[in-house]
């Protein structure tokens, strides 16, 4: 292995282990390359982890169980019972509770002498290069492309190894970037893409078990990275197809024209675009409707879920027919006018929070004539549960042809 591909071990050892310690990590003591000064190394650095969700829960399980001394969770977002099916480190129980809290629970019940701290917001431009220098490395598990290049360019800025994953569906990445040791995200990747240019989660899905395997790699390289042992994934792209069961390496180096980064400017501007949106802010008002709008006039309206068929059999709309969202991407504008017996003065589209909504919105304005207001209903079914408004259970089939009435 050259020396390129290993920085050294990044961080000084601890003076010793105490007897607890020496028990708890035996089989990394036995470890060549570890071996206690290397678990020394590890008790004396500290973690960053961006994210306490999908690819976050592995990696803070795993670096806990490790023997990493000190570790801070960020993330403003709350345990939701969707989380539950890949988030391992959250329980039923935790459904509702800030996901810092119930990670620090979590790890303190592993390891009840581990140092953690917990920082209930989002990784911001304000705070992003204070956090980043107080730590000897970040993992970035963040669900958003804005957040990834915040971490890309304040690792460049601060110094800070950054070791950083993504997931979607079946299949994620890893790579680790080390400044002045390799290149950086924006090598590899140089332009921040648009914030939907890929389906979130709670769109596109993703394998449970996945986060596992992407997060276990992501705690692997902070280890190697610490105890200066190994190939880190540094200039290579790591990329598993589970479905495949394919592990394949994208080797990249650093662009000789590419600028430095200077400032967090750029990346502020896709940080507040990101912001609003996952806020509501950035939505097109002109074509959304409230829900006190529609109700106000809800028997001039076809009103569209285009959800899947396991969401309407949780909670739907009464009134509201269904037009999977995968349908209307195929059939366009026809497949709404098989559903209408009198034309309607509205077609009000809902999906969950608004975001499919307004994607199917863009599929249909074109098509739609010119007699039709076509409309996304703001914050979908989750702000008429949030109005106080009731739900019911569908069946979860699709709807059929003559299924609206005016």
């Amino acid at each position: 292995m050259s020396a390129a591909n290993n920085p050294g071990p990044l961080v000084e050892p601890l003076d010793s282990l105490t007897p607890r310690e020496l028990e708890r990590y035996a089989r990394h003591l036995s470890l060549p390359g570890i071996g206690v000064e290397g678990q020394r190394r590890l008790r004396a650095a500290s973690a960053l982890v961006i994210g306490a969700g999908g690819l976050g829960a592995p990696v803070l399980h795993y670096l806990a169980a490790a023997g990493i001394g000190s570790i801070t969770i960020i993330d403003d977002d709350v345990v939701d019972a969707s989380n539950l099916q890949r988030q391992v480190l959250h329980r039923d129980a935790d459904i509702g509770r800030a996901k810092v809290d119930s990670a620090r629970d979590a790890l303190l019940r592993l390891d009840p002498l581990l140092e953690v701290h917990t920082v209930a917001k989002r990784l911001s431009p304000d705070n992003v290069l204070e956090l980043f220098a107080s730590h000897d490395l970040v993992l970035d598990g963040a669900d958003n492309f804005a957040t990834r290049y915040l971490s890309n360019d304040a690792a460049e800025l601060t110094g800070t190894p950054l070791i950083w994953g993504t997931i979607f569906r079946f299949a994620g990445q890893v790579s680790t970037f080390v400044p002045g040791h390799g290149p950086m995200l924006r090598d590899l990747f140089p332009d921040i893409p648009e914030a939907d240019s890929v389906p979130n989660c709670a769109e596109g899905g993703v394998l449970g078990v996945l986060c596992g395997t992407i997060g276990s790699a992501m705690a692997t390289e902070a280890v190697k990275l610490i105890c200066g042992i190994g190939a880190p994934l540094i200039g290579r792209l790591m990329r598993y197809d589970a479905l495949e069961s394919d592990y394949s390496t994208l080797r990249f180096s650093p662009d000789p024209d590419r600028e430095p980064v200077t400032d967090l400017a750029e990346v502020a501007v896709a940080c507040a675009a990101a912001r609003a949106e996952a806020d509501g802010d950035g939505a097109d008002r002109e074509h959304e409707i409230s829900v006190d709008e529609y109700l106000a006039d809800s028997s001039s309206a076809l009103l569209i879920d285009v959800r899947a068929d396991w969401e309407r059999q949780l909670a739907s709309i009464p009134g509201s027919v269904h037009l999977p969202l995968s349908v209307l991407q195929v059939e366009g504008w026809p497949a709404v006018e098989t559903l209408i017996t009198q034309p309607p003065r509205k077609v009000v589209i809902h999906c969950k929070s608004g975001a499919r909504s307004a994607q199917a919105l863009q599929l249909l304005q074109d098509a739609a004539p010119d007699s039709v207001r076509l409309r996304s209903l703001a914050g979908g079914i989750d702000a008429w549960s949030a109005s106080g408004h009731e739900t019911v259970q569908s069946s979860g089939q699709t709807a059929v042809p003559g299924a609206h009435h005016t």
